[in-house]
């Protein structure tokens, strides 16, 4: 049969405790995702795109629907969301199905999860309870979440059903526009009425070093989820959370739902019971930015073959940081390490000097520190090694099919007493997750000792094959893996700040 489906996505992960506001122009013009999209050109932008809304779209079609898209956009993570740019996107989502109203059979919606607007502590809580007043109590409503949702009980009650990625690096955000899909189909067919829901939360914060799928407890949890959608269970989410989100409800969570109200909280119970069971093993381990490279130094002293990758793990822009601090930068240099690079460096002042200087010129030049107030910038002399425009085809298994556009870059290389660093800076903040953001300026990231890399764990989807070892680097940044020495005012009480760790009073 066939049915008319409203699709629409809204995207941000908010920092609340980053120093940049992600305002109305950051969704227009995308910030590394493509910019704010309306309309059928959503099918040509994103359905060849590993991302959920492109994933829908491709199942959908291949079920012979009707869409009706309205508008996608999103933002780099950063800090609250203004009230500005979350009135006007969404507002252009419920007057989009206001004009569609009596002409759809459901709404999908490709949701973050952790978005906190100025006036909103609970984004996608607002917007869905904007989006049910205006199609109804009967429409269903289906929406795909981030695995790094911070789900609320509004979210639960004003959609018919949440369905979180299942992999982090997020390998899987188009696999999961299918699941929607796929659930829907079963929802509109009859085969699954109207599901009963469940919610819990798990009574700690999870690092997010600490939720990489890759590794255990996270790839164990993750592989045994499907196993436990079967009988009366029809769909199973874990979100361990984003913990610098200063809101009450901030935290993991685990969402059911089912064909009875007993199968569902059943199911959500089990798997609540298993993941506190495991508390202990969601381990923090963090290197200084020295320690780090003495280990790697020695690693490569013991032959290693392939290359040590860094991971600034809190200058992350995808966790809202400004990639622009110099920690890991200048230990490199000054540590002498004989073949590094790091990167992406947030920059545009340096790029463009860069640029002005041209390819070969020797410079001194004063990099990052620009952003954040813990940063310091790091001046020195640099080769400006290569330069480039900052549009390329990423093709790395996170960001493929994005085709980026971030502005100037440049490799600037700096000479140690035992050889050289280089720095990609770049003029878009954007995590360092895909290869060809170095094979953009010359450098194949596997032929390099050391790889400093400004992301927590979304690089290991493309960077793992040539990493002998993965060391995550403990330098300041605005993003803090600690969760228990942040100042949180709004998060509940009770809940523990770190595994086995001291209860949030």
């Amino acid at each position: 049969m066939t049915y008319t489906i409203a699709i629409a996505g809204f995207q941000h992960e908010t920092n609340t405790f980053a120093p940049q506001k992600a305002t109305l122009d950051k969704f227009v013009e995308g910030e590394g995702w493509p910019p704010l999209t309306e309309g059928k050109a959503i099918f040509e932008v994103f359905e060849p795109m590993n991302i959920p809304i492109g994933g829908f779209i491709t199942s959908a079609k291949a079920k012979g629907w009707a869409l009706e898209p309205i508008v996608w956009a999103a933002a780099q993570p950063s800090s609250y969301v203004t009230d500005e740019a979350f009135d006007f996107v969404a507002k252009k989502i419920t007057d989009g199905l206001s004009r569609l109203k009596g002409r759809i059979d459901a709404v999908y919606l490709d949701l973050h999860g952790a978005m906190v607007a100025e006036s909103h502590e609970d984004g996608e809580g607002e917007l869905l309870r904007r989006v049910r007043a205006t199609v109804g109590p009967d429409l269903p409503v289906m929406v795909s979440l981030d695995l790094h949702a911070n789900v609320t009980d509004a979210m639960v009650r004003h959609s018919d059903l949440l369905v979180a990625y299942r992999t982090y690096p997020h390998l899987d955000m188009a696999v999961t526009g299918g699941r929607v899909a796929r659930q829907l189909e079963k929802r509109l067919s009859g085969e699954r009425p109207k599901q009963a829901k469940a919610l819990r939360r798990v009574p700690f914060l999870i690092p997010l070093t600490a939720q990489c799928t890759f590794l255990e407890p996270c790839k164990s949890i993750y592989e045994n989820l499907s196993n436990m959608e079967r009988g009366a269970v029809s769909s199973l989410s874990f979100s361990p959370g984003f913990h610098p989100a200063d809101i009450a409800e901030c935290g993991p969570t685990i969402v059911a739902y089912a064909d009875s109200q007993e199968a569902a909280d059943k199911a959500a119970d089990d798997l609540a019971r298993h993941i506190t069971e495991r508390e202990a093993e969601f381990k923090l381990n963090l290197l200084s930015p020295v320690d780090a490279i003495e280990r790697a130094r020695r690693l490569i002293q013991g032959g290693a073959r392939k290359s040590v990758v860094l991971a600034d793990v809190q200058d992350n822009a995808g966790t809202g940081a400004t990639s622009d601090t110099t920690g890991l930068l200048a230990a490199l240099i000054e540590q002498g390490v004989p073949d590094a690079t790091l990167g992406l460096l947030f920059d545009p002042e340096a790029a463009r000097i860069a640029h002005q200087a041209g390819q070969g010129a020797e410079i001194e030049l004063q990099v990052g520190g620009r952003y954040f107030d813990g940063a310091r910038p790091y001046r020195n002399r640099f080769t400006v090694s290569a330069l480039n425009d900052g549009r390329f085809l990423c093709t790395g298994p996170f960001y493929k099919g994005t085709r980026m556009a971030l502005g100037p870059m440049a490799r600037l290389t700096c000479k140690t007493p035992g050889g050289s660093v280089d720095v990609v800076l770049n003029s878009v903040r954007v995590q360092a997750a895909d290869k060809e953001m170095f094979r953009h300026l010359g450098i194949e990231p596997g032929e390099r000792q050391i790889v400093g890399l400004k992301s927590t764990v979304h690089f290991r989807g493309d960077f793992t094959d040539i990493a002998h070892e993965i060391l995550n680097v403990e330098s300041p940044g605005a993003f803090v893996e600690r969760a228990e020495t942040l100042p949180y005012r709004r998060l509940r009480k009770g809940i523990r700040l770190s595994p086995l760790g001291r209860a949030n009073a």
